[in-house]
């Protein structure tokens, strides 16, 4: 298979039949890259309510203190380098997310936007945090978000 030779864009000739099927190309990339940018975002969000969830039932049982929690940001620090977002803080804050959002009966239907900015930041998923769907959202008198 021989490869096409490189032409500089400039050289490029194209009919109007042609600029048409371009552009539809590179909308067909760009809806492409928001849903994979939607799905990158969605499974962080479950990621964070099992981590959650986890460390939440922890405490709750007694089974973990607060500095439990610390030695798990360590844990994952060192088996996971380079992995960043699972700071104590931050696994405290998917703590609070989960139990902020455990009761379902309480929240709204799914595609609902919700700000986000409470979540950990991960690399790579800029583009989702600010305008993120999720799941659930607190149902508040008169379908208002809660500030």
């Amino acid at each position: 298979m021989t490869l096409p030779s490189k032409s500089k864009p400039s050289a490029l000739r194209s009919t109007k039949k042609d600029e048409a099927t371009f552009s539809e190309v590179v909308r067909l990339i760009a809806a492409s890259r928001e849903k994979a940018v939607q799905a990158v975002n969605t499974a962080l969000i479950d990621l964070y309510s099992k981590i959650g969830e986890t460390i939440s039932h922890k405490i709750e049982a007694a089974e973990w203190g607060d500095g439990v929690v610390e030695q798990l940001a360590n844990f994952i620090a060192i088996t996971q380098p380079g992995l960043r977002g699972f700071t104590r803080r931050n696994l405290f804050r998917m703590r609070q997310f989960y139990e902020a959002y455990r009761d379902k009966s309480n929240c709204v239907a799914a595609g609902d936007t919700i700000a986000v900015d409470a979540l950990p930041h991960h690399p790579g998923t800029e583009q989702a945090r600010g305008r993120a769907r999720i799941l659930l959202a607190p149902r508040y008198p008169g379908g208002a978000e809660q500030a």
